[in-house]
């Protein structure tokens, strides 16, 4: 099941998000100081590509403080736009009975979108 929601989550919609995660983070790259939030969005975006039967994990580096000072950082900049859409597509897609198992993986998605420094999804 999980391998064909992945098949699903790609072909509608879920490549495309990615690409958008990964050329955010590629665009991010360009100057030295957003490095570690291209790096931040592109690991969010090959995530994004296979999100079923995973889930958000703490890594060993969460509560540290370069952690938590990027992850503000990226909350202002980033984050809150990002994990906006992902709960307006996950509320769009829990409408319909076909949608539930999309929307929850809009919605798992939301904490890594929000703080994704010391998180990823394994």
């Amino acid at each position: 099941m999980t391998c064909l929601g992945n098949i699903i989550w790609l072909v509608f919609g879920g490549f495309l998000a990615s690409l958008g995660y990964i050329f955010g983070g590629l665009g991010l790259m360009l100057t030295i100081i957003g490095i570690p939030f291209g790096i931040q969005s592109i690991k969010i975006g090959v995530a994004n590509l296979a999100p079923f039967g995973k889930r958000v994990v703490a890594t060993e580096n969460a509560g540290s403080l370069l952690s938590i000072i990027f992850n503000v950082i990226w909350i202002i900049l980033f984050g809150w736009e990002i994990a906006l859409v992902h709960l307006v597509s996950g509320v769009i897609l829990a409408i319909t009975i076909i949608g539930i198992p999309f929307a929850k993986q809009h919605f798992k998605l939301i904490p890594l979108a929000l703080a994704p420094f010391g998180r990823e999804l394994a």
